[in-house]
């Protein structure tokens, strides 16, 4: 707060003034940043991440119980999940934390039966309010919510407006700060190609959504090698980021709302004829692991071990995408080059900051590094 001067300022103090005031204000927006990753409970020791990466970090995944409609945290996680805000703080006490919940694709009907009842979501909402203070989470995020019709779209609006509201009310009468609400974005959701009324409950009630700006193209699916995450694409007009991103701003949503997600895990293609392994080359589906999915750090492990240390992965940049190829396998990922130009179209399309998938994933938190190099290069 500005103190009120007692006497008057010659010109060239209040020119001084205002630069001040200003340089105050740019270093607020700065700080505003998100630098967000969510970690998967169970998949990697809590203790050994770097959260002074990071802004805000995202614990998941809480389900809902197809009975109560109460929060479930399985009793194998329990723990990690109790913890989980102090363990993180301790190398950063700045750090927020929320706590996401999973609601979709595969028990999308539990989700969306509970939508459909005021009784049910307002067990679902109250137990989540109830649980994220007991956990001293910071906020509650919904993963994996994908409306298959319009009136699933509808309720998914009336949830957001509710819970919203149930927020603020507990922030009133316990004196705490209110919790933050965020949501996944995904790139198939019916409701952004149909219908914008989410949009406008998304705009009002959510703090920012995660874009989830991966897994467009997966080797279980297509018979031919397509990068998973492509910022831009060529050949397809609406399955790349830059498209998504455009479409959601010109549909209402704030690009100030918008935090771009960022996969830590690539994809390996089975190639037909090895000799051909250009982006489009026909594959047979996955290699390496069932889904054809594989981290980070796994990737660089194998291609170290297969190229040796000074193996350079190609980088593709009218896709945004690094890859390489190793006998019949093609393998497409994010390396540093792609990370770094993600963030770079963030921050020049205004979007509010970046969510990584998932932190885990990283190889000795070289991405992490890399894309929060690139913000402080953007502060100066």
């Amino acid at each position: 707060m500005l103190l009120k001067m007692q006497y008057h300022l010659s010109i060239d103090a209040k020119v001084l003034l205002l630069f001040l005031v200003s340089a105050n204000f740019n270093c607020s927006n700065t700080q505003s940043w998100i630098k967000a990753g969510y970690h998967h409970a169970g998949d990697f020791p809590v203790s050994d991440i770097d959260s002074t990466l990071f802004t805000h970090l995202i614990c998941g995944f809480a389900y809902i119980n197809s009975s109560t409609y109460q929060l479930l945290i399985n009793s194998s996680t329990q723990q990690e999940f109790s913890t989980f805000t102090n363990v993180v703080k301790r190398k950063n006490p700045k750090v927020s934390t929320l706590l996401s919940i999973r609601g979709g694709r595969e028990d999308y009907s539990v989700l969306f039966s509970l939508l459909n009842q005021s009784s049910h979501r307002r067990s679902f909402i109250e137990s989540s309010i109830t649980t994220a203070r007991l956990y001293k989470f910071d906020g509650l995020d919904l993963s994996r919510v994908v409306p298959r019709t319009s009136m699933h779209t509808a309720s998914l609006g009336t949830i957001l407006n509710e819970w919203r509201a149930a927020v603020d009310s507990e922030a009133g009468k316990s004196g705490k700060s209110g919790l933050l609400l965020t949501m996944a974005l995904y790139h198939h959701m019916q409701v952004m190609d149909t219908v914008t009324d989410p949009i406008d409950s998304i705009r009002k009630n959510l703090n920012w959504v995660h874009l989830v700006a991966y897994d467009y193209y997966l080797p279980k699916e297509e018979n031919f090698t397509h990068p998973h995450a492509a910022l831009y694409d060529p050949i397809s007009n609406g399955t790349n980021t830059n498209s998504r991103v455009k479409d959601l701003i010109s549909r209402g949503l704030p690009a100030s709302k918008l935090v771009l997600g960022l996969p830590y895990h690539g994809y390996g293609w089975t190639l037909v004829n090895p000799n051909d392994y250009n982006v489009g080359a026909a594959a047979s589906g996955p290699v390496f692991t069932k889904d054809g999915s594989m981290s980070y750090k796994f990737i660089k492990w194998f291609i170290k071990q297969k190229y040796g240390s000074d193996a350079v992965p190609m980088y593709n940049d009218t896709y945004v995408v690094n890859y390489c190829t190793i006998w019949s396998s093609w393998i497409d990922f994010d390396d540093v080059e792609a990370i770094s130009a993600k963030v770079s179209y963030a921050k020049k399309m205004g979007l509010l900051g970046y969510n990584v998938f998932q932190v885990g994933n990283d190889d000795n938190w070289v991405l992490s590094r890399a894309a929060g190099r690139l913000i402080l290069a953007y502060r100066y």
